[in-house]
Parts: C-alpha cells; sequence; structure tokens
C-alpha cells in the first residue's frame, strides 16, 4: 500500500443464492509511527482527512457511492443462476475496479459474473481472477459425498433447505457431466470447494461445533487429500483455523 493514500478496501464473501452472506468493509486509517490508530481527537481528525482525501480523490469513489457499489456487485452475483454449493465468490474494490476472486466450478460462472459487475453503473473495470476448477470425475465423487455426509447429519440441517438425497439422483445432466453439471438447488450456508481433490469449506456457521462436524466430515471422505477449514462461526465472530 502506498504511504500516505487512504485506500478502501472492500472484501465480500458470498454465499448461494438466496441464502446469506457476508460482508466486511475494510478501510485503512492513518497509524501513527508506533504502529496504533490514533485516538480521540486526532483519530476524529484523521477520519476527516481520509474522508475528505477519498472524496475529492478521482481515482477512486466516495464512501457512500463505494457501499453502493459493493451493495450492487453482492445482488447481481448472489443472482447468477449458475452460482452453486459447489462455488465460492468473493471481491474487492480497489479504485474505480471490481476484482473478482474464488472459485467456479464451471467457466461459464467466472464469465457471467464478470459480465454482470461490468454492468454496474459506475464500475469502469473488472479484474477476474476467479479461478476455474478443473474438470475431474474424482472430484464430483469427492463434491457429491462431502455434501451429502455434512448435511445428512441431524445438527447439520439447519444450513439447508434442499432434500439432500433425493436431490442426488441420477439426471441426464449429471450421467453426460458429473453433479457440476447439475448441481442440486436450494439454500446451502456451507459452500463445498473441491480442487484435485483438496477440500475447501466455506460460509458460515452458528458455532463452533458444527465447524468441528462440518470439518471432520469433510476428512472422513475416502480420496480426501486435505481440508482447508474457513467456515466462520457466527457467535465467535472469528475464522475456525
Amino acid at each position: 500500500m502506498m504511504k500516505h493514500v487512504a485506500v478502501l478496501s472492500v472484501c465480500a464473501a458470498l454465499a448461494l443464492a438466496p441464502c446469506m452472506g457476508s460482508a466486511r468493509t475494510l478501510t485503512s486509517e492513518p497509524m501513527n509511527q508506533a504502529g496504533s490508530a490514533n485516538s480521540g481527537s486526532q483519530q476524529g481528525k484523521s477520519a476527516q482527512q481520509t474522508n475528505g482525501a477519498r472524496k475529492n480523490n478521482p481515482n477512486t469513489w466516495p464512501t457512500k457511492q463505494t457501499m453502493h457499489i459493493v451493495r450492487s456487485v453482492r445482488h447481481q452475483i448472489l443472482s447468477l443462476p449458475d452460482y452453486d454449493v459447489f462455488d465460492w465468490l468473493t471481491f474487492g474494490v480497489q479504485g474505480h475496479t471490481v476484482i473478482l476472486r474464488g472459485y467456479a466450478s464451471r467457466p461459464i460462472l467466472k464469465s457471467e459474473a464478470a459480465k454482470v459487475v461490468k454492468g454496474i453503473k459506475g464500475v469502469q473495470a473488472v479484474q477476474n481472477d476467479i479461478k476455474v476448477l478443473p474438470y475431474s470425475t474424482i472430484d464430483d465423487q469427492i463434491r457429491v459425498e462431502t455434501l451429502v455426509r455434512i448435511y445428512s447429519r441431524p445438527s447439520m440441517r439447519k444450513y439447508t433447505d434442499a432434500p439432500i438425497r433425493e436431490h442426488l439422483y441420477p439426471t441426464v445432466g449429471r450421467m453426460a457431466g458429473g453433479i457440476t453439471q447439475d448441481p442440486p438447488h436450494g439454500y446451502f450456508a456451507i459452500h463445498i470447494i473441491v480442487n484435485n481433490s483438496h477440500v475447501i469449506l466455506e460460509g458460515i456457521v452458528d458455532n463452533s461445533m458444527d465447524a468441528e462436524i462440518a470439518d471432520m466430515e469433510a476428512n472422513s471422505v475416502p480420496g480426501v487429500f486435505s481440508v482447508d477449514d474457513h467456515l466462520i462461526v457466527l457467535h465467535q465472530n472469528h475464522k475456525m483455523k
């Protein structure tokens, strides 16, 4: 980050539409030489200077407009019909550019996300850093098994409104291209990302016990090499390690 320049960065974690998502706005405020934020009147003065600098800076949006852009981006991505439990998208704002990140189980989701964000008024550019996951029948098997094991637990049923096993019956799309070609529809609070047999759990859970259950079930799936638990515990407001 450049010195003496206040930068507003926004990171939003998006869950499957129409279920919940989380958003965090991180604002870099001036720091004193000791590395801690100024307090009292100094802190208020710094905030005023920061807001004034941002308002007068042609290379970035004012805070109010930035938050409007954030809400618009979040809404557009959550509304994508191809965004499902096996995908996880996040985004950031830098200047007048929206930076897309995360994982897409199909290439079409990456292109769709960039297209809808480019159409938002005020967005001048989109940096599309979404990683398209490689097609793999083994990964698809892991997706199905992980989904069933996590959401079939009685204590985890509250995180979805989908009848798990009924939604996993063979279909023409699934027989032709695997579960990613015809994923189950509905609300899923926990997203399952599988990349070459490595699993990443993303989303929000109510408590640490539920996060541990999801992690344990994912680790018990045959063929899984590793599990990265990125679940956010809502009532503790921190990420599980």
